[in-house]
């Protein structure tokens, strides 16, 4: 079989095609035929050699990719969660099934430091992989471990809101669309931030109520402020350093910011800022396998269908990052094998 593998020298031209000898499935374990996997901006970090939970050193080498669809096509001895012949998609935590995040689950993360599902063949724990709704085609369901669970728990499991409560979605990538799906299926209030009208009118169209075009508006915060003067409920914060201080002006007093991403850089956070409003500052690690299957049980019942704005071969993954790297995505990029 063939996979796509990262060393050192890290950097997305030293992404290579190896080949490898087909994996056979242990206990407990399953093999999965991979037909699509989807990008996170944390791939991009991982195959430049400056993601992980213990930093990459000359040593390692990585399969990259937490999110998948595949086919299961043998069983270990001892599985009895799926069989031959079901789809399911591979678990960002392998080992993360419910209750609370531990160091333990945290560190059975795909990509690294368990290899991941950029492989024609891989194997994976039976409590790794979940099945998936039917109505979704291979690309779509190849977002949802990730991206999808992300906005999931930021929205239900951690933050406490209810229907017309208003939330801010910062920028068009994959967290944030997938939270303004399940904002608008919850019946929430809905806030989006671009720097691009294009792409702010692609929100308009899939239910935003509120465009902010924070390029022309670099102090969103008030802006925000303008829609919901008391402030928004519910921020999710994908920018990091970059952004924060204008969520914090944003928040409500009490409010809910989920900090998912550092897209635009690391920076300093003030305390009396968030002292003084009260608000509920809390990061978000993807998620459960119950978490999953939760939101996948929504995604059935709402028929909400991720959006996926570009396919690439998976041996042109190269490209992919590329147009991650200059973001050119709304939603998702996905590779197809």
């Amino acid at each position: 079989m063939r996979a796509l593998q990262a060393a050192a020298p890290w950097g997305v031209d030293n992404l290579k095609v190896a080949e490898l000898p087909d994996p056979t499935p242990g206990p407990g374990q399953v093999l999965v035929r991979m037909k699509a996997v989807s990008l996170n901006f944390r791939d991009l970090l991982m195959i430049n050699g400056m993601y992980g939970r213990g930093s990459t050193d000359t040593k390692d080498v990585i399969t990259p990719f937490s999110d998948g669809c595949g086919i299961v096509e043998a069983i270990g001895p001892g599985v009895n969660r799926v069989a031959v012949g079901d789809r399911v998609a591979s678990l960002f935590f392998q080992n993360w099934t419910s209750g609370r995040p531990t160091l333990e689950k945290l560190s059975s993360a795909l990509g690294f430091p368990v290899p991941g599902a950029g492989r024609e063949l891989a194997v994976f724990s039976q409590e790794g992989v979940s099945k998936v709704p039917d109505f979704l085609t291979d690309q779509q369901v190849a977002t949802l471990p990730c991206a999808a669970l992300t906005a999931w728990r930021g929205l239900f499991e951690d933050a406490d809101l209810e229907p017309g409560d208003t939330v801010v979605l910062q920028g068009t990538g994959g967290v944030s669309i997938f939270g303004l799906q399940f904002a608008k299926a919850a019946g929430y209030r809905t806030i989006i931030t671009s720097s691009s009208d294009e792409k702010l009118e692609r929100a308009r169209a899939l239910g935003a109520d509120h465009l902010i075009n924070y390029k022309a508006t670099p102090e969103w915060g008030r802006a925000v402020r303008e829609i919901a003067p008391d402030g928004a409920d519910f921020i999710m914060e994908v920018g990091g350093g970059g952004t924060i201080q204008q969520s914090l002006r944003a928040v409500r007093i009490g409010g809910h910011i989920a900090v998912i991403g550092v897209v635009a850089g690391a920076g300093d956070i003030n305390p009396a800022v968030l002292i003084g409003n009260s608000a509920r500052l809390q990061g978000v690690s993807v998620g459960s396998r119950e978490m999953f299957e939760a939101m996948c049980r929504a995604i059935e019942l709402h028929r909400i269908s991720p959006v996926v704005d570009k396919v690439f071969p998976w041996t042109e993954a190269k490209a992919a990052f590329a147009a991650m790297a200059a973001g050119e995505h709304f939603g998702k990029i996905v590779l197809e094998f």
